[in-house]
């Protein structure tokens, strides 16, 4: 009887840790719906879906440093650079093919030297990120003269287009899901990153080449960095070198609130979508609602707050059992 009864109570727990993010957005899905009946209308649910978009995408990356032990909070700064890049090449040259490689070309260059100042130079990935942040952010400013660059024609496609009407940037985003699933899932790569994050040394004795896979992780950021540049860009229909200002923050925010454990080793791209939805969620009641723009950004700090601490708490329950 006690053995059926800690059998029991080792799958509810079991089942809570895996599934509670999960839990937690129907639980808000139902809570938005009865504050406001307009929240499940198809045209409210894509508008939320095309929002987060990318946001989503720079969590994605997000979710591969964290769980490596890392972080990136050059992320907006770095899509700005690249977004406006790629906008100037395509008034410059039509060609949306070559303006979408040159952003991508942008974004993996800055993670390259991410990584190098944290896998060469042994530099913290907070201090490294936070120094591409401000000159990646100089940059674009430095290029533009701090002006907007308008009249991109055709480039508005890639954040405002669709195929077989689906808007483009959830195809994009949904393709990024696709992407980090299958790298966490099913590749050494992934099981490198997790063995990484969870114990570097121990990972380092096992023959895990970590400054390779840490080099890595940040390349793969670095792509869906600059991809979120180009959809970014062309969604507010003009190269914006002081755009995207703390999209940083909201990646982080989805990853860490879909169960990716600052601390490392823990994570998923599946939780980082259902964080991402969780934060769509709220800022879309919240609008529709009428609350106060100010206290929106109250609303957004304490979720993180109260995601870290979570995660804290987490972490500290799993040692003791």
């Amino acid at each position: 009887m006690n053995t059926n009864r800690i059998t029991k109570n080792k799958l509810w727990t079991n089942i809570k840790t895996k599934y509670s993010i999960y839990f937690v957005l129907i639980a808000l899905f139902i809570f938005c719906w009865l504050a406001n009946k307009n929240f499940v209308s198809v045209g409210n649910l894509q508008n939320i879906s095309t929002q987060i978009s990318v946001g989503t995408i720079l969590a994605f990356g997000q979710t591969l440093l964290i769980i490596s032990g890392m972080l990136d909070l050059s992320s907006a700064s770095v899509l700005a650079l690249a977004g406006v890049l790629s906008v100037s090449v395509y008034t410059q040259t039509g060609s949306l093919t070559l303006s979408f490689v040159v952003a991508i070309l942008v974004g993996v260059g800055c993670n390259v030297l991410n990584g190098l100042m944290v896998t060469k130079y042994k530099t913290p990935p907070f201090i490294a990120t936070l120094a591409m942040m401000a000159m990646a952010r100089g940059a674009a400013l430095l290029y533009t003269n701090g002006q907007n660059i308008y009249q991109i024609g055709d480039y508005v496609k890639f954040g405002q287009g669709s195929i077989f009407g689906i808007p483009t940037p959830m195809i994009f985003f949904v393709g990024t899901l696709v992407i980090t699933w299958y790298l966490l899932r099913h590749t050494r790569f992934g099981r490198s990153i997790y063995a990484i994050g969870g114990n570097e040394e121990a990972a380092n004795a096992s023959g895990i080449n970590v400054n390779r896979i840490k080099m890595r992780a940040f390349i793969i950021n670095g792509i869906f960095v600059g991809i979120a540049g180009v959809l970014f860009m062309s969604r507010v229909n003009g190269g914006m070198p002081n755009g995207a200002i703390g999209y940083e923050f909201k990646a982080l925010t989805a990853a860490v609130i879909g169960g990716t454990s600052f601390t490392g080793g823990i994570g998923s791209a599946s939780g980082t979508l259902a964080g991402a939805f969780i934060v769509g969620f709220l800022d879309n009641i919240m609008v529709l609602v009428g609350v106060n723009s100010y206290l929106q950004q109250i609303v957004r700090g304490a979720i993180i707050a109260l995601a870290v601490m979570y995660d804290i708490w987490a972490k500290t329950m799993r040692k003791k059992r």
